[in-house]
């Protein structure tokens, strides 16, 4: 049975106790559904481009927007597959899984769906790896990491999901169960190619199944991608012989931390004081009333003007939609004439 080694420092305490705040915050602001959509659909095509970008892909995060509404880009067969397959799995998060546990033949699926039509051996696409691979620099051929041999692959997947069924691990912040699972399903290494992909959404998959990101609102693949050598430097810090997960722990849960951080943010741009205290509940606005409410948020007011040059609209069709924000007290008009300012009351 696999049994993780690791401790608990202050730095991960601190972190999960911050974390915890910012997400009671994030899941009970007065989002309204178009906002929460919005979240979701931003954080998935953010992870679809980090998360391949990671593992060499070549497309923009605009080409990865691009391809996730239909849109034809330019660029390699195999580049965009990849990105069609991760924005496929991540769209389809809760039918990963039959029940509320991970199987075996779940994580099977999964490389299966990160693989497909991506793969040299289509054979190899949803398969545990019949040959030996290494971790290695593409350029250089240093090799960083040998993972354990072919033939050992299935009894450890099989540990590994005993291990994350287990009441040891559903006693474990989420976070941690998703952090050690991360870095043990990367020491197995198991497939011949996309187990980076693989390995990054098993962890968004225990996340959501264990109820702390059931919107899908975090993008966890950013904070990873920004710093590509930290993300290696992590994974490849831990000792082999103790298979001691305390310092990628911390590595782990401060991503976490600074994905939540900037969701937060993003909240708290959109929810003004006057909608948090809304007795009514949430208030139904438009794409661009939205933004109007975000702007103000972030520079205190807005002009009748600065509306009509934000979405390239006449100044009356400008005070058009900003009346039916003010009718909404939503927001405040203060001023007269040239003064005229709208505010958030």
């Amino acid at each position: 049975m696999f049994k993780p080694n690791f401790r608990y420092t202050n730095k991960i305490v601190r972190l999960l106790t911050r974390i915890s705040a910012a997400r009671e915050m994030i899941l009970n602001s007065p989002l309204i559904p178009k906002w929460e959509v919005a979240l979701r659909r931003e954080a998935i095509i953010h992870s679809a481009h980090s998360s391949t970008s990671i593992e060499g892909n070549r497309l923009s995060l605009e080409q990865v927007s691009d391809l996730s509404q239909g849109r034809e880009v330019m660029a390699t067969r195999k580049d965009k597959q990849e990105v069609l397959n991760y924005l496929n799995v991540l769209e389809n998060i809760e039918n990963l899984t039959k029940g509320s546990s991970i199987v075996e033949k779940d994580i099977l699926s999964i490389h299966r769906m990160v693989t497909k039509d991506t793969l040299d051996n289509p054979d190899d696409c949803g398969a545990y790896r019949n040959r030996y691979v290494v971790v290695a620099n593409r350029f250089t051929g240093e090799v960083f990491f040998r993972p354990p041999q072919n033939e050992d692959v299935p009894i450890l997947i099989k540990d590994l999901v005993a291990w994350i069924t287990s009441d040891e691990a559903k006693e474990l912040d989420p976070i941690i169960e998703a952090g050690i699972a991360h870095y043990e399903f990367v020491r197995i290494h198991p497939f011949v190619d996309g187990n980076g992909r693989t390995t990054r959404v098993l962890a968004a998959l225990i996340l959501y199944l264990r109820g702390f990101d059931t919107k899908q609102f975090f993008c966890l693949d950013d904070y990873y991608d920004s710093d590509r050598l930290s993300y290696y430097k992590a994974l490849q810090g831990v000792n082999q012989e103790t298979l001691d997960l305390t310092n990628w722990l911390e590595y782990f849960v401060e991503g976490i931390n600074v994905s939540i951080e900037a969701v937060k943010e993003r909240v708290v741009r959109l929810s003004s004081e006057r909608l948090r205290k809304a007795k009514r509940g949430q208030i139904a606005l438009t794409e661009r009333q939205m933004r109007i409410v975000e702007v103000i948020n972030q520079n205190g007011k807005i002009t009748g003007g600065e509306i009509a040059k934000m979405f390239n609209i006449t100044r009356q069709a400008a005070l058009k939609e900003i009346g039916k924000l003010v009718k909404l007290e939503v927001v405040l008009l203060k001023g007269e004439k040239r003064g005229a300012h709208y505010v958030i009351p």
